[in-house]
């Protein structure tokens, strides 16, 4: 598996394709994604990357400013690791957005269920309940037996039953992704996604699609420019020199190169003429015969 992202749930919207059709889509934004902790098969027995998600105004505790200050990094609100099969190309700081995946490609996207509280068993379950006439009284919308008899004595577990309804973890599958705002680092899936707005999505590639992925190289290196070292940049300032150096020779062989082209270009132009005008002169002859019986 890959790297995913965390995103969060903007809301439902409206999304026209090139065949002007229309598709229900949810819209997700990435907001300061970025790698906050990775692990490797030689020291933690399977290789995972650990993406944060947002910033943290509010003050953080002792052991979490420290877990922050070891790895130079800012607080952030949330955090999910994904396991990988290799190990990850990234580093402890590096920021992960949109381009991480490929509009037309289909990712899987996990996260917690609208919380709908208590719940019956109609409701939970889509029980069909007991009748409406014919001998029932006040247990129209009830759930009925639980159990049997004596033996065994008890309600076993996991038995379907009124209860809490949602925010449970829900995931899923074969989301097609329709479009990507690389401005304003946005994902725009077909289909619904589980949560509230403003909830946290987990998103990967999808497991049951066999999918060739290919990025471009450079993404990383765009996405982390703000990030390089001064030293590298101080040394990038040195380069115009040379630049400038290396130009202003090529300037003048080209400047040589050109006056010599220009004189040749006359000297073919003044044999051309000269042998225009004895081309001429020899159709005169030719023409006049009184001329050549003089000659």
């Amino acid at each position: 598996m890959r790297e995913g992202l965390l995103a969060e749930k903007i809301g439902m919207s409206r999304f026209y394709d090139k065949d002007k059709i229309n598709h229900s889509v949810t819209i997700l934004q990435v907001r300061e994604c970025q790698v906050v902790s990775l692990k490797s098969h030689e020291k933690d027995g399977y290789n995972a990357v650990t993406l944060s998600h947002g910033n943290y105004t509010k003050s953080v505790g002792k052991p979490f400013k420290e877990f922050l200050k070891k790895n130079k990094l800012n607080a952030f609100s949330c955090s999910r690791e994904f396991k990988l099969k290799e190990p990850s190309s990234f580093k402890i700081g590096d920021k992960v957005n949109v381009s991480n995946f490929t509009v037309g490609q289909f990712v899987d996207v996990t996260s917690n269920s609208i919380g709908k509280g208590f719940a019956g068993g109609m409701k939970r379950h889509n029980f069909a309940g007991n009748r409406a006439t014919h001998g029932v009284s006040i247990s129209h919308r009830s759930h009925g037996s639980t159990g049997q008899c004596q033996d065994p004595g008890k309600v076993f577990k996991g038995k379907k039953m009124a209860g809490r309804l949602g925010n449970k973890k829900v995931t899923i599958q074969n989301l097609k992704i329709l479009n990507i705002d690389t401005v304003n680092n946005l994902i725009i899936l077909k289909g619904a996604v589980p949560g509230h707005k403003g909830s946290i999505i987990k998103i990967v590639d999808a497991v049951k699609k066999n999918q060739k992925i290919s990025l471009n190289e450079d993404v990383n290196q765009s996405i982390n420019e703000d990030i390089l070292p001064q030293e590298s940049k101080d040394t990038n300032t040195n380069v115009p020199e040379n630049v400038t150096e290396n130009k202003s020779n090529l300037s003048k062989n080209a400047t040589a190169s050109t006056q010599e082209n220009i004189e040749n270009e006359n000297v073919q132009k003044e044999t051309g003429k000269a042998d225009v005008k004895e081309v001429e002169q020899n159709n005169q002859l030719t023409s006049d015969p009184k001329q050549t019986e003089k000659s």
